[in-house]
């Protein structure tokens, strides 16, 4: 029986004022610990998207008083993304995988007839496709990104953040002289400094958490069930024989999603 989105989205939005401070809206993805809100009018229709992402483009990275003081005035309204991207219900999940990966988006709003009723995102399909891999099919170096975003320890907190939202990346490795990994520094690593701003003296290793590795040959499958139970994006690919040496890419979400969407997947078979 083919899948469909509603078998797999969330259902119910979380959402915020067009008013809301940026410092709430910070405090909003803390306290549920998710990546966006829907920012919605006093009658309820979306009027827009707002993500961590869309919080780290802002200058209150800046140590500049005058940027920071701009910038606690900003509202969810001044920063949200409009259109919002949505996708039926009741469409095939592999039809969805493929608009995914054209729209190289992390969400959609799942709408039915055009009504919100929930969310989907790429953390959705990882943790079904853990059931629906083939087991000797794909491994993490095959599907993997060679590119990699990397810091080092004192590099400040500012400079990796504006590095982030150029490349794109949610994420940045922190490596040592030797390319040994210290630890990763995400958007949410961030989300503290939103209210009061970041120091001249933070530098990325007081804000890191640890990396979470996986060896080149594991399965994908291997990879969702571990992005999954610790509820990362993202891994950092390692040779598990010599775990120390520079690491050899990153797989993600969104690398999982798009093995769904190829044409030969077992996801794009009825």
């Amino acid at each position: 029986m083919t899948k469909l989105v509603k078998d797999l989205m969330h259902p119910g939005i979380i959402t915020c004022k067009p008013t809301a401070t940026l410092g709430q809206v910070a405090v909003l993805l803390n306290q549920h610990q998710v990546h966006a809100l829907f920012v919605t009018d006093r009658d309820g229709r979306i009027l827009g998207v707002i993500s961590d992402f869309d919080l780290m483009a802002g200058e209150w990275l800046s140590s500049d008083s005058e940027s920071l003081a701009a910038m606690r005035k900003l509202t969810a309204a001044d920063l949200m993304t409009q259109p919002v991207d949505s996708v039926e219900a009741n469409i095939p999940l592999a039809e969805a995988a493929t608009q995914f990966v054209e729209k190289s988006v992390s969400r959609f709003l799942v709408t039915d007839n055009g009504k919100p009723v929930g969310i989907i995102s790429l953390s959705d399909f990882v943790a079904s496709i853990a059931g629906a891999i083939r087991s000797k099919r794909d491994t993490v170096g095959d599907v993997m990104s060679d590119a990699i975003l990397v810091c080092r320890g004192k590099t400040p907190v500012a400079s990796a953040a504006r590095a982030m939202t150029s490349s794109g990346w949610r994420s940045v490795l922190v490596v040592d002289s030797k390319g040994k990994i210290l630890g990763v520094v995400s958007g949410h690593d961030l989300l503290p400094f939103v209210k009061e701003g970041v120091g001249d003296n933070l530098i990325v290793r007081d804000v890191m958490h640890p990396a979470l590795t996986i060896d080149i040959h594991a399965s994908l499958r291997e990879a969702a069930d571990l992005m999954i139970q610790n509820h990362h994006h993202r891994l950092v690919v390692i040779d598990k024989d010599d775990p120390d040496a520079f690491p050899l890419g990153v797989i993600s979400t969104f690398d999982i999603v798009a093995e769904m969407a190829r044409p030969d997947s077992v996801w794009q078979k009825t």
